[in-house]
């Protein structure tokens, strides 16, 4: 079954631009900016999981460790952001410690 369907090229056009506009903003970035951007997301993720009832210990973990991957590959060439960024992850794997404690206590 063929399905056809029918765009308008101006809206295709638009969009292109839009997406050319978004590759230009991001290849004139610092790469340790974007890269920054991302373990704040990853932060937040594992932030949320911990904040859930009852916790999502797993999820919590999993975003705690992308995190802390991230920041061992890019060990020392994060400029201004390693430092909060490492005390972040510090205090997202204690928090999670506390959490899980918590939690085995209550079962």
């Amino acid at each position: 079954m063929t399905t056809h369907s029918h765009q308008d090229p101006q809206n295709n056009s638009a969009e292109a631009e839009s997406l050319e506009q978004l590759r230009a903003s991001l290849a004139s970035s610092d790469p340790a900016v974007v890269i920054a951007n991302h373990c704040y997301g990853l932060f937040e993720l594992a932030a949320v999981y911990l904040g859930e009832q009852p916790p999502r210990l797993g999820e919590a973990q999993f975003a705690i460790d992308a995190l802390a991957g991230l920041l061992e590959a890019t060990a020392g060439r994060m400029g201004d952001a390693g430092a909060p960024i490492s005390e972040g992850l510090a205090q997202l794997r204690l928090a999670w410690v506390q959490i899980s404690a918590a939690h085995t206590d209550e079962a």
